[in-house]
């Protein structure tokens, strides 16, 4: 199921009405007057909440001598919402997309012939330039204190407050004065 039909699903579904339509066609196949006298509803109603349900794919119908027969279409509600919500989207293309150029605008902004011009104060700039700095380590080797200073003065005079803000954001660990590049 796709992140648009789930939508319109969930929208077809905030209704009572059709609400208790799904609950009866789950005990059995049914027609429209007969859902009208159960629900207590004009078989019109019925009708139109039966129209929306079909267009979403929550219900289908068949021809039965002089009857409409409904039917609930029991593969549609077999989806966990958890997956619909991991499904691939537009939308999410497209906040991956402007991410990257929040991304590159903040690298753009603080680095100036590959020198970081100032350390930014708010965290997620902070994290953002943090991330293209420690590009220049390894994933997984380990450095010295003094090493990790040499890498990172090529990048800053401050250092120390480079290497500790690694620590701080979980991007190296350290241990006995080795640090690790682990993001």
């Amino acid at each position: 199921m796709t992140e648009q039909q789930a939508i319109s699903l969930f929208k077809c579904l905030s209704d009572k009405s059709r609400v208790q339509i799904i609950k009866s066609l789950m005990q059995e196949d049914m027609y429209v007057e007969r859902l009208a006298e159960r629900l207590g509803i004009t078989p019109a109603t019925v009708s139109f909440h039966l129209k929306k349900l079909e267009d979403v794919g929550a219900v289908s119908s068949r021809k039965e001598q002089y009857y409409t027969m409904y039917s609930l279409n029991r593969e549609v509600f077999n989806v966990s919402v958890l997956d619909i919500l991991k499904e691939e989207s537009e939308e999410s293309r497209l906040q991956k997309e402007r991410d990257e150029e929040y991304r590159k605008k903040m690298i753009d902004t603080f680095f100036e012939y590959g020198k970081l011009k100032s350390i930014p104060s708010q965290r997620k700039k902070k994290r953002i330039i943090l991330e293209e700095i420690s590009k220049a380590f390894e994933l997984g080797k380990e450095y010295t204190e003094k090493e990790v200073n040499l890498i990172i003065a090529d990048y800053h005079d401050d250092f120390c407050t480079i290497r500790r803000d690694f620590i701080a954001e979980h991007l190296f660990s350290r241990e006995n004065m080795i640090y690790k590049r682990i993001v």
